[in-house]
């Protein structure tokens, strides 16, 4: 059996952390940002964990 290849988009989006939980950056933060409030700007910075619904599949991608 061949070793499994870790999803090349998946690598670059999602971070495991060190309790074993997926972390990915929020959506709407690249252009078009003159329609957005300051504070909704403010809370799309940093990042945030993936839904407990989504966890398994991204972990699927980075094969753990």
């Amino acid at each position: 059996m061949p070793k499994m290849k870790t999803h090349s988009s998946a690598k670059k989006r999602f971070k495991i952390t060190g309790s074993g939980k997926v972390k990915r950056f929020q959506a709407n933060t690249r252009h078009r940002l003159r329609n957005r409030s300051k504070r909704q700007k403010l809370n799309l910075r940093g990042s945030t964990l993936v839904s407990v619904a989504d966890e398994a599949r991204m972990k699927r991608l980075l094969c753990m």
